[in-house]
């Protein structure tokens, strides 16, 4: 089965969601947040199982610039000043699909950590991985 690959792509500065369309049909409207929160960077998903980092403080996240990346992706520069991972086709595609699924899990792993989505009380709430 070939990789979906997109057919359009749109940037939402005032809603903040980037537009996506795919060869396969499906259209997904994925909001800037949950982009920067399942960033595809080691910086966000760790090195492996149980490194990952809770996201905090990005429900005002915006993006700032994103750039092609061979035939294969898109990174996007957050205006935090993440601009690592790169956003595979595939990697959009699979997000897209799972989108709802994927925001409750990271709303229960923020209510189980006391955290909050709003900028500025972020950093008393970010989430390290702990040594072992």
């Amino acid at each position: 089965m070939a990789i979906p690959t997109p057919t359009d792509i749109k940037l939402h500065q005032a809603s903040h969601k980037l537009e996506i369309a795919f060869n396969d049909g499906t259209h997904f409207e994925i909001p800037f947040e949950f982009l920067r929160v399942y960033s595809p960077s080691a910086e966000v998903r760790g090195h492996g199982p149980g490194q990952e980092v809770l996201q905090v403080g990005k429900r005002e996240i915006l993006i700032n610039a994103a750039e092609p990346v061979g035939l294969y992706g898109i990174n996007f520069v957050f205006s935090d000043g993440h601009d690592t991972g790169i956003y595979s086709w595939e990697y959009l595609h699979d997000i897209g699909v799972n989108q709802t699924a994927m925001w409750d899990e990271y709303l229960k792993r923020m209510e189980a950590a006391g955290a909050s989505r709003e900028p500025g009380i972020s950093k008393m709430f970010e989430q390290r991985p702990k040594g072992k």
